[in-house]
């Protein structure tokens, strides 16, 4: 390929005359240079050396992204529709700052600090990790880093996360189903930590607020797992009849516990509501249409990558925890009882 001082001698200019064409700085050159310049560049279909310029300015342009995964329960992570949303809207902001997107997945903290910590990227954005986590990744990564979806303890408050109200929409969800006239309400999830634990928590507050007794066996854990997920879901239609609606964790299981009790022949609403959260595709596409708690997931993954890029130059962030607003999205997997309907 062509050089810059190859260019500038055969032209009679200076390198930097060349340079500022290239990269757009023309005020100073004369538009009959400018004119030269390109017509070179364009003979010799030059294409300028990107990692060699982030080099010498001591920035890669490079944005990381770190996602830890349960094989148990997703072969493919990237199917979720939550992560594709998540991932896509990141992407799309990353390339919009003037920045290059890497991306790494595994079921294992220390894979990913292994590979992450030796990755020369500006910053990186992290989804789905715990307190303990956090710890290890701040002792190993010392760069701008944003959480999405992380959970921690208080006194951890050097991370930056952007999360959900998931606590309130488990909470507003539930009471939903109890103005319905639900009494007998089960939750179904896959683990208590994290996101699922916060909506977990809202769901028994408003039990609670309602005098609702709450048993161990209300919540149901589904087991994700290729050879368990049939024997799970097969308990899920044994536990039914004693139900008269099902909050599940996600619209991803809430439309999966949907198509298997429909294939039992159990009719929804009609002998059992169901309801999701995140209003994603799984509950826009399945009928009857899933009522269901929305998040912005799209925003979540925006605001993760203007954090960071404002870190990246130096700017500490207004707010180190953000709390994205929920809502309810009523359809029409929930029916309205009367008090007869719930002995």
């Amino acid at each position: 390929m062509i050089t810059i001082k190859e260019m500038a001698n055969m032209l009679g200019t200076s390198t930097t005359t060349v340079s500022n064409v290239i990269h757009g700085k023309t005020s100073e050159v004369s538009q009959a240079m400018v004119q030269r310049v390109e017509q070179m560049l364009e003979e010799y279909d030059y294409v300028p050396n990107i990692s060699a310029r982030n080099l010498a300015q001591n920035k890669s342009k490079i944005i990381g992204v770190a996602m830890k995964a349960r094989k148990d329960k997703y072969e493919n992570f990237m199917k979720d529709p939550f992560t594709g949303e998540l991932v896509g809207s990141i992407e799309a902001a990353i390339r919009a700052k003037g920045y290059f997107m890497m991306i790494y997945i595994a079921e294992d903290i220390m894979e990913i600090l292994k590979y992450v910590s030796t990755w020369n990227v500006d910053g990186l954005i992290l989804l789905g990790m715990l307190d303990d986590e956090s710890i290890k990744i701040r002792k190993k990564y010392k760069k701008p880093a944003v959480y999405i979806d992380g959970y921690f303890y208080d006194n951890v408050v050097e991370c930056v996360n952007i999360g959900l109200e998931d606590k309130k929409g488990g909470y507003d969800m539930t009471r939903y189903l109890i103005q319905c006239g639900h009494r007998k309400i089960a939750f179904l999830a896959d683990n208590c930590i994290g996101v699922d634990y916060e909506r977990f928590m809202g769901y028994r507050q408003a039990l609670e607020e309602e005098n609702i007794k709450f048993e161990e066996e209300d919540f149901i854990m589904i087991r994700p797992g290729e050879g368990e997920i049939a024997s799970s879901l097969n308990e899920i239609y044994r536990l039914a009849k004693k139900y008269t609606a099902f909050f599940c964790v996600s619209d991803y299981y809430a439309a999966m516990v949907m198509n298997y009790l429909k294939d039992k022949g159990m009719k929804i609403p009609r002998d059992i509501s169901i309801v999701g959260f995140d209003d994603n595709l799984f509950g826009r596409t399945v009928r009857p249409a899933l009522t269901t708690v929305h998040q912005n997931v799209s925003k979540k993954g925006k605001m993760a990558v203007d954090i960071l890029v404002d870190m990246i130059h130096g700017k500490e962030p207004e707010n180190r925890k953000t709390h994205l607003p929920t809502r309810l999205v009523i359809r029409d997997s929930v029916k309205k009882l009367t008090g007869e309907e719930n002995k």
